[in-house]
């Protein structure tokens, strides 16, 4: 496989992980941003250790992560700010493994460390190896 090749399957590949980490977040966060804490509380044991707040706080952060994962490069308008995105993804997931770990919730961290994994092959691709060029 030439050099070119690879580049090509490398941006495929990272495409196809920014539109899957992208909905999932999306929907997540858009889920913890708008449903009512006692229907969250239901399906997520978690979110009855904290404030509601900081609740909205995290699926804001998680909306806004999965936003950030394809508009700036969709659009080549300050496309640095999908590696961002994703570190940031990549923080709230290292965060959720604390978390879980903390609990004793073993069961929940191989999800957090799958999503975790594909934030950081994003960064990792976007920032160093197929960065995307904003419009000139």
């Amino acid at each position: 496989m030439t050099s070119t090749n690879k580049s090509k399957a490398l941006n495929i590949s990272l495409w196809v992980a920014q539109v899957l980490l992208a909905l999932m977040f999306f929907m997540t966060g858009t889920m913890k941003t708008t449903q009512p804490i006692e229907e969250l509380a239901k399906s997520m044991s978690w979110v009855n250790d904290f404030s509601p707040g900081m609740v909205r706080f995290i699926g804001a952060s998680e909306l806004l992560g999965g936003i950030g994962l394809l508009l700036p490069s969709l659009l080549r308008i300050r496309p640095f700010l999908t590696p961002l995105a994703a570190l940031g993804l990549f923080i709230v997931m290292s965060l959720a493994f604390i978390y879980h770990v903390s609990k004793g919730e073993y069961e929940l961290l191989p999800i957090n460390s799958i999503l975790g994994t594909i934030a950081l092959f994003i960064v990792w691709g976007r920032y160093k190896k197929v960065p995307i060029q904003p419009k000139s």
